[in-house]
């Protein structure tokens, strides 16, 4: 495309040899940075170019591979980033977040540039007065929109105590940067960042549609609105930015005081997205309620704002599979990612009541394990439901076991989500099917819903928001699982943990959260902003040795450390380039080496 290739602010080889340029227009002939104001297609660039910076599937340090550096997983190999962060061995030449920090101020840079002065609004796009108007408001809002998307993702990543002893965010920019003046940004308090994000979310709502949606337009307008412009920002998507950043705000980490407003900000902002779900998605869209996660269908209506697509690839099969199945085996599930998911009854494994029998451990789990985790002498089945493809033999001595490959899982629990079930590297014409990131989807919505509300109304009170924490819940868990099977068909085990209270439903939403969420990249932040010291960090991971009998059945040791962790901060590193060029920046506290 023309107008990215005018607009891009630096290249990687540009990123890696300076710590100054990441920001710098990239030259394109004689063409300066003044010129793409004569070029309408160059200033819709500006906001068009910030979404192909974001990533596009779940193969990366922002989804699954962090995952490996909480107690969901484990990373197979010892030199990976995330695996040295996890243990604290990761050095300033091997920053995985610099990337990010480059990538979310270039963008900041590209949407200022069109926000200063209301230029880019004021641009003329279109002959067509009221089309034109179309283009101009939805890029404004867009323009604010992701503003707001790439001061949330610095802050979440780069957000903490510094060595100061304060809570602090990141440098806000609100205008385009003189790079050719001197850089020296000091670090706004992290309420600061807070109320610019929301601020720039309530700007973007002004401007935009409430959703790209076809039968929200009128039939003359669909050239340049509607269902096109899918995967772009939308009103209903700013409540979703709302509603994460109140959440996290209200969190243990970030909220001491506890101010519970911040609690029910969250709740109101996500409840306006189940709200539109369901009352207009719901009914004109395709959206269901008990409908599966389509995870290889970019346009699934469960969505509420997701990534360009990355086409059709077998990144995650090829990551998650074993080495007998020609996978990578990069990653494995935790024992105690296995351990979370409940019974098919809904019970927890810890309650009696539950049927676990530790010596037959994968027996009548919740239906959603299933389609999460593989477990040794589970099958991999064409589609789910024809031939099998694969059986693993995660048990000493068998092609899948932990050390008897470098392709296979530390663990012995190879990952199942977002794998294609039609995928099979041994086929004569080899199936792949589209992958886009879901960043904020349905059930993303009623999970935060549910811990926010809950700490305001407790479990089952419905009169403030008109839903309960609890039946936000329990649309989760009897909904069809990631295979299309059936979810849980009874769920006492629901009513009594609302019934015992605020404490004892945050746990279970907490738990909730974890299995629906898995290797998605948020468990890393969900688990430091509900903790206050380093000891959930720092806890060993474990996985599961085992041993197959003369008479075919098993013997299983589910406490076997794989894995240990030894966290000095709960919070990421301010990038050590950017220290070293900027004397204002304060680094976050335990990283004290990278000042």
């Amino acid at each position: 495309m023309k107008s990215i290739k005018i607009i891009l602010f630096g290249c990687l080889a540009l990123l890696i040899g300076s710590c100054t340029d990441y920001l710098d227009p990239y030259p394109n002939g004689d063409r300066q940075e003044e010129d793409i104001w004569g070029y309408q297609d160059m200033v819709q660039g500006l906001v068009g170019q910030c979404y192909d910076n974001m990533p596009r599937n779940y193969n990366d340090n922002e989804g699954a591979y962090l995952e490996g550096a909480t107690d969901n997983a484990v990373l197979t190999s010892n030199t990976n980033s995330m695996k040295r962060l996890a243990n604290g061995s990761l050095v300033t030449s091997q920053d995985p977040f610099q990337t990010y920090w480059d990538r979310d101020y270039r963008s900041i840079r590209s949407v200022n540039m069109f926000l200063e002065n209301r230029r880019g609004f004021n641009k003329r796009f279109l002959i067509n007065k009221r089309l034109d108007s179309l283009v101009r408001y939805r890029l404004q809002g867009e323009a604010f929109a992701l503003r707001a998307w790439f001061h949330w993702d610095l802050l979440q990543k780069f957000g903490g105590k510094g060595t100061d002893g304060q809570m602090l965010g990141i440098p806000i920019i609100l205008e385009p940067i003189d790079l050719k003046g001197d850089l020296n940004f000091a670090r706004n308090t992290y309420d600061e960042c807070v109320k610019q994000i929301l601020a720039d979310c309530d700007s973007a709502y002004k401007y935009l549609p409430i959703a790209h949606r076809d039968f929200l337009a009128a039939s003359s307008d669909l050239t340049y609105a509607g269902g096109r412009y899918w995967g772009r920002f939308d009103g209903i998507t700013t409540k979703a930015i709302k509603a994460m950043v109140y959440l996290t705000w209200a969190s243990p980490r970030f909220n001491p005081n506890n101010d519970i407003s911040r609690w029910d900000s969250a709740a109101v902002n996500a409840k306006k997205v189940i709200d539109f779900k369901l009352t207009k998605d719901n009914v004109t869209n395709g959206f269901k309620v008990a409908n599966q996660v389509e995870w290889f269908n970019p346009q699934f209506p469960g969505v509420v704002w997701d990534s360009r697509s990355a086409g059709s690839n077998a990144d995650m099969e090829t990551m998650f599979y074993p080495g007998g199945f020609r996978g990578n085996g990069v990653i494995g599930a935790s024992q105690e990612l296995v351990n979370a998911f409940p019974m098919k009854n809904g019970y927890p494994i810890t309650d009696a009541r539950s049927n676990y029998n530790p010596a037959d451990p994968y027996k009548d789990r919740d239906p959603r394990f299933y389609t999460v985790i593989f477990h040794n002498n589970a099958v991999a089945k064409r589609n789910n439901t024809g031939a099998v493809m694969y059986t693993f033999e995660n048990f000493e001595g068998g092609k899948d076991a932990a050390g008897a490959a470098i392709n296979n899982s530390l663990t012995n629990y190879h990952i199942k989500k977002f794998v294609f079930m039609g995928w099979n590297r041994n086929d004569a014409t080899v199936n792949t099917q589209p992958h886009a990131k879901f960043f904020f989807r349905w059930a993303h919505m009623c999970l935060a819903f549910a811990e926010a509300a809950n700490h305001v109304v407790g479990p089952a009170n419905t009169t403030k928001y008109g839903l309960s924490p609890m039946q936000a819940i329990q649309y989760l868990r009897t909904r069809k699982n990631y295979d299309g099977g059936s979810g849980l068909a009874t769920d006492p085990y629901l009513t009594e943990v609302a019934n015992a209270g605020e404490a004892t439903f945050d746990a279970f939403v907490k738990n909730e959260r974890r299995i629906e969420t898995c290797f998605e990249g948020t468990w890393f932040y969900d688990i430091r902003r509900w903790t206050t010291t380093l000891d959930e960090l720092n806890k060993p991971v474990h996985g599961a040795a085992i041993i197959k009998n003369g008479d075919g059945t098993f013997t299983y040791d589910l406490n076997k450390v794989v894995d240990t962790r030894n966290y000095t901060s709960a919070y990421l590193p301010i990038p050590y380039q950017e220290m070293l060029r900027m004397s204002k920046l304060v680094q976050n506290e335990g990283w004290d080496g990278w000042k």
